[in-house]
């Protein structure tokens, strides 16, 4: 476990030395009894604070940043209505003066002694993080040890990235109340940092020294100009795209040594700051999560990770509910988001029906469809069945050169239309699925050159998408927001257009 450190500690860690400017002011008086106000003394002589949050402004590696931060020792970290006034105020104060939010939480919970109306400065919390996402500001969380019940249930939960440190009891119900109310302990290894990585609620364990460079990574993504230059495209790119059989395209996008969604971000992208699960207790090794920048330009980035789909574990509907998330922080944090698909299809079982695989592709659908943001799409690889249309909808899509996209795999049609796997080489090329014609079909606007295959020069191949990439990203940035997301709606109202015959 973590030696526990005072807010102005962890302050001390993450801030430029000499930074810190405090914003408290004196707390509200909530007329204490004489025995709440003999507590409230002994907690501002044992703490070194006047109440249980410490606020302010500082410098992290140059940028301006607010700070909410816990101080456990001030009562055990309790939310009081002087409390919550001071962090409601304080978070009010970073979104008027367009700060990005870094929170420390360290509490017990609700203070006691104020009860019910202590209780319901929750919401109160709440709102007003919600409006500084709203205003797309971003917000930080690290979750110390301990960060328990109304805390972790107002402010420990809601940040766009949320990372917690080693050890940490982390739970919504403490577990000193649930013995006392069940008779029997709560169940060992559940409520800690490590477990909850491994749930897909936390972003990283990460102890305090270490804090600082994860948020300015985080940041020089996040706090990123939002109009950067547009670079030039790669020269020649459509003279070296080969015109070749849709079958050697698909046999070729199934090398294992095929560059993935991990190479791309190796290679092609920078401060890259990969995210963990669906923040609400899943994850999926069929799905990464990251926040990156190619160029200049800040991105979120999902993509569908090659090395964590196998045999015996397909991709499941978690990791759609993980690109929703993607899509979510790409909206609130006005960033725009970049599809990676690459895929031989989505999970067929039990727990997939169960799960709700139908309805995450619909609502993957639906949200990449109406959202706000700049969206990129990129075949990759493999585009087998709803799994990979899940990711399809954008503004631009970009496909390497033996991406393909299909509703089942070519041997799938195969055995639906000549009840035999022989024919999927024929069954390819006759539904069109590859690059060349899914670009005739106005359905891929860009394609990348693979020389000749990507899995034989991953590093130039994965550079080379970066720069297309990194001009299309631009690109898409300049464009009028309206414009860009009626042309992306009438880009599929045409798909009701198209010649029901594939290419020859």
């Amino acid at each position: 476990m973590t030696p526990r450190l005072s807010a102005h500690e962890l302050l001390s860690l993450v801030l430029d030395t000499g930074s810190f400017q405090s914003w408290d002011e004196a707390p509200v008086d909530v007329e204490p009894d004489a025995a709440y106000a003999a507590a409230l003394a002994g907690a501002r002589e044992k703490s070194g604070v006047d109440e249980a949050i410490v606020t302010g402004e500082g410098l992290l590696r140059g940028r301006r940043v607010a700070v909410v931060m816990g101080e456990f020792a001030f009562l055990a970290g309790s939310i009081g209505v002087a409390t919550a006034d001071r962090l409601a105020q304080a978070i009010r104060r970073a979104t008027e003066q367009g700060l990005p939010l870094l929170a420390g939480p360290a509490s017990g919970g609700t203070r006691m002694q104020e009860g019910t109306v202590a209780f319901l400065q929750m919401v109160r919390i709440t709102a007003a993080i919600t409006a500084h996402k709203a205003a797309g500001l971003p917000y930080l969380v690290y979750l110390r040890n301990p960060t328990t019940g109304g805390v972790l249930a107002s402010w420990g939960s809601p940040g766009h990235v949320t990372v917690a440190e080693p050890g940490a009891l982390i739970g919504f119900l403490g577990p000193r109340v649930y013995e006392a109310l069940y008779g029997r302990p709560f169940p060992e290894g559940v409520q800690v940092a490590e477990n909850l990585f491994a749930h897909g609620i936390v972003d990283a364990v990460l102890e305090p020294e270490r804090v600082a460079d994860v948020l300015d990574r985080a940041l020089t993504v996040l706090a990123a100009p939002r109009t950067p230059t547009i670079p030039a495209l790669p020269p020649g790119l459509e003279e070296l795209v080969r015109d070749v059989p849709a079958w050697e395209s698909v046999t070729t996008s199934r090398r294992k040594e095929r560059p993935g969604i991990r190479r791309l971000l190796r290679y092609a992208a920078h401060d890259v700051l990969p995210l963990n699960g669906t923040g609400a207790g899943e994850s999926d090794p069929g799905l990464l999560l990251a926040l990156a920048r190619f160029g200049e330009v800040p991105c979120v980035v999902l993509g569908q990770d090659r090395r964590g789909q196998t045999e015996h574990r397909p991709m499941g509907p978690a990791a759609l509910r993980e690109a929703r998330r993607g899509m979510r922080l790409a909206s609130e944090l006005r960033l725009p988001l970049v599809t990676v698909i690459d895929t031989p299809g989505a999970a067929l079982s039990r727990e997939a029906e169960e799960g709700g695989m139908a309805g995450e592709i619909a609502r993957c659908l639906a949200e990449l469809v109406d959202l706000e943001a700049p969206t990129l799409s990129v075949l990759l690889g493999q585009g087998t069945g709803g799994g990979a249309l899940a990711l399809v909808p954008a503004d631009r899509t970009v496909a390497a050169q033996h991406g393909w996209l299909s509703p089942l795999p070519p041997e799938g049609a195969s055995a639906i239309v000549h009840r035999d796997t022989d024919h999927a080489p024929e069954m390819a090329q006759a539904q069109g699925v590859r690059s060349l014609d899914l670009q005739t079909h106005g359905l891929v606007d860009r394609i990348v050159p693979e020389l000749p295959d990507a899995a034989d020069e991953p590093e130039e191949f994965c550079r080379r998408l970066g720069a297309v990439l990194q001009h299309e990203l631009a690109t898409l940035l300049g464009a009028d927001p309206a414009a860009r997301h009626e042309a992306r709606l009438e880009r599929f109202a045409r798909l009701g257009q198209l010649s029901v015959s594939a290419p020859s």
